[in-house]
């Protein structure tokens, strides 16, 4: 081989190769994490816009072209919903409710899904089939049935009618089974009862455990469903005393004027627990939905 050819020739075609696959890799690379910033931009965009129409006055909001920058009157709104709704009866309330919610669907949901994914019993395939064709019902067609359900109970315009319906859903036991399935083996199940657990202690103690990223994920979503849900506590709940964070921020719509600034100032503070129970959960959530996606 002449000594004076160009250095790219004289290099072996297996590196050749790879560098041109290296660059190729790169670009791909490239493209993938634009595609996600521009993602996560569009993702983070309207809590941003939230936060700017907050700190504003309601005559900002409506200028062309709008502000694109966050003002100055961001505690003059906050100060405004304090002084003229009841934001924290409403925010305690909510609170009170999302909270006793989650924590009976964790409950209920993971112990039937438990059961479901573990144990055997006559008519489990036909139980489970009509479980999940459940889940195919709009859940507006159950609005009229629970408010006669609440009405005979006499819980209309009490916080149970908001905690107890729905503890046992569909979805929350279908998640919990299938995950259940996946990562708890039959040989763990045996081990146990060898040991001399119960059937609630295979459940408690050597279940449950295993079960907390799949824990986590349902108690995100039932937490946010509940903290944002509006439809069925207009229904049971015309008691301003127990209206909810959703219920409040709707109620300040005026009839002939709406302070904008109040509503997204009370928007933005509603939004703040949301934000701490996700941060709080995010990597359980995460692995909840990985290994949720895994099939053994």
């Amino acid at each position: 081989m002449d000594a004076k050819a160009p250095a790219a020739n004289r290099l072996p075609k297996t590196t050749i190769s790879s560098v041109r696959t290296g660059r190729k890799f790169s670009f791909g690379l490239i493209g993938i994490y634009t595609g996600m910033f521009l993602g996560a931009i569009l993702s983070l965009f309207p809590f941003y816009w939230l936060i700017v129409m907050s700190t504003a006055t309601t005559s900002d909001m409506f200028r062309f072209p709008p502000r694109l920058l966050p003002s100055d009157q961001l505690l003059v709104n906050i100060q405004k919903v304090l002084d003229n709704v009841g934001f924290f009866q409403s925010f305690a309330n909510s609170l009170i409710v999302a909270v006793s919610h989650t924590l009976l669907v964790l409950f209920f949901c993971s112990m039937a899904g438990f059961v479901f994914a573990k144990f055997e019993f006559p008519g489990k395939g036909i139980l489970f089939l009509f479980l999940l064709m459940t889940m195919m019902i709009p859940q507006q067609l159950g609005l009229i049935p629970q408010f006669i359900i609440m009405q005979k109970l006499g819980w209309i315009n009490e916080l149970k009618a908001l905690i107890i319906p729905g503890v046992a859903n569909a979805f929350g036991i279908f998640w919990m089974r299938q995950y259940t399935h996946s990562v708890i083996h039959d040989e763990l199940i045996n081990a146990g009862r060898i040991d001399g657990c119960r059937t609630f202690d295979l459940y408690w103690r050597v279940a449950l455990p295993i079960l907390r990223p799949a824990l986590a994920t349902l108690g995100i979503i039932t937490f946010l469903g509940s903290w944002n849900d509006y439809l069925w506590p207009l229904v049971v709940i015309s008691v301003q005393d127990k209206f909810t964070i959703q219920m409040l921020i709707a109620s300040m719509n005026g009839v002939y004027s709406t302070d904008y600034s109040m509503v997204m100032a009370a928007t933005l503070m509603a939004t703040v627990p949301l934000i701490i129970v996700f941060s709080l959960f995010s990597r359980q959530f995460i692995a909840g939905l990985m290994q949720g996606s895994v099939k053994d």
